[in-house]
């Protein structure tokens, strides 16, 4: 697989939207995010989205640029991480992000709100991480 930088950027801008609209949830008060069922549906798929959005950009990267195939979502993210495209820092901070995405996608309805809340709290300053050192990344290649 060859490495095609179109299709990063536009996973960037992708996320970039992402952020945006979970920006916008990011600000209600815990108690009231509990009580909204619309709001936890609309952070709960802003937070699949971006999850799914890293680790799609991620996998291509690591195929196309390195020929390095991952056989698991936290294998995408450590192996971005040895290759120097991800600081150290920012692979432990979205470390379980695959198990993260499973659970939304899988055990939707057991997700606890409160831990939704909690993660939509990091998340946009997370990702919004990612798209910075990958596009730094991006510049240097």
């Amino acid at each position: 697989m060859t490495l095609r930088r179109a299709v990063v950027e536009a996973g960037l801008r992708r996320l970039q939207n992402v952020i945006r609209r979970l920006r916008n949830l990011h600000a209600i008060p815990l108690s009231r995010f509990c009580e909204d069922e619309d709001s936890q549906w609309l952070a709960e798929r802003g937070l699949h989205l971006g999850c799914q959005i890293v680790l799609d950009i991620g996998s291509h990267v690591l195929s196309g640029a390195f020929g390095r195939p991952a056989e698991t979502y936290e294998q995408i993210l450590s192996g971005l991480g040895r290759e120097g495209v991800l600081s150290s820092s920012l692979v432990e901070e979205v470390g379980g992000l695959g198990g993260f995405r499973n659970l939304l996608v899988h055990a939707y309805l057991d997700l606890d709100p409160e831990r939704v809340w909690e993660i939509l709290q990091r998340a946009p300053d997370r990702f919004e991480r990612f798209g910075r050192e990958m596009t730094t990344w991006l510049e240097q290649h």
